[in-house]
């Protein structure tokens, strides 16, 4: 029986700027999102009905029924293709979930891209209405592992010059934030773009370049979750990393370092420290090296 497989990377904001809100309420953003080489893993094999397991240390809360995305992008695929096949799907969660670092989203583009290989179909494009209308974030995970500029609604996807090699220590400290709560405590919903990326840039130049950027979602998520705080501390700490700043809505935290030798060194500390804290050194995909 054939099994596809396939793996849902981190996606992570090194930057999100919140430059207005629709009348509708969906928020305006601008963000560098790049994805990161640890994730959930997934697989399916053929079956009569859509059937979804979960394994591994961050299924928690997870619900397997309908509501899950995996759930809701494979019955997007089925009606989006016209499949009456089923597929067992198994979840190995490894991220955390409402941790800012689009878990579930990834997930989901994931999937649609396995089920499109396992059931012979076309996959759908990441502008597809049906793909859009998953969530903000599983577009910009269907071009997973290009480093994307994502503005608008997270509706439109822009190639980037290349990054430079650079390594990631990402901390989540033990909190789930609710998005909504976040975007809600945001005082002002109209805030300047994100600068132009540079072309060329070096390692040095990369951290610079991001000291001038922002995450407008910091500050109320602080309020919701002070635990952040102590993330963000511990990482400005270490001297290995260059650069710290929070992914998303939060709670993950994410250090910028030079290596994958730093991010093992930096992250070895930090979990010795902090034993239940989520710590993963990972490097940043598709940087040139």
């Amino acid at each position: 029986m054939t099994t596809v497989k396939a793996q849902a990377p981190a996606k992570i904001n090194l930057t999100l700027h919140v430059t207005g809100q629709q009348a509708d309420g969906y928020h305006l953003l601008d963000s560098l999102v790049v994805f990161a080489d640890v994730g959930d893993d997934l697989a399916a094999t053929r079956a009569p009905d859509l059937k979804l397991t979960l394994t591994g240390p961050g299924t928690s809360g997870v619900p397997t029924d309908e509501t899950n995305l995996v759930m809701r992008a494979a019955r997007t695929l089925q009606q989006a293709r016209g499949i009456s096949d089923g597929a067992a799907i198994s979840l190995h969660k490894y991220l955390p979930t409402a941790a800012g670092i689009g878990g579930g989203s990834s997930d989901a583009a994931a999937t649609l891209a396995m089920l499109a290989e396992l059931w012979s179909v076309p996959p759908l494009s990441p502008d597809a209405e049906e793909a859009v209308a998953l969530g903000a974030d599983v577009p910009v995970c269907m071009r997973s592992p290009q480093p994307t500029r994502m503005s608008g609604i997270g509706d439109v996807l822009d190639d980037v010059p290349a990054l430079p090699s650079a390594a990631l220590v990402l901390i989540n400290p033990g909190v789930s934030v609710a998005t909504n709560a976040v975007f809600d405590a945001l005082p002002s919903k109209t805030n300047p773009a994100m600068q132009a990326i540079p072309h060329d840039m070096d390692f040095a130049g990369f951290v610079q370049w991001l000291g001038a950027q922002r995450n407008d979602l910091l500050d109320p998520a602080l309020g919701v979750a002070p635990e952040i705080d102590a993330a963000l501390s511990k990482l400005n700490a270490m001297s290995q990393v260059a650069y710290a700043g929070m992914s998303g809505s939060g709670a993950t935290c994410f250090g910028i370092v030079p290596t994958m030798s730093d991010a093992r060194h930096v992250a070895r500390a930090i979990q010795l420290a902090h034993g239940p804290w989520w710590v993963a050194p990972a490097m940043i995909l598709n940087a040139q090296s």
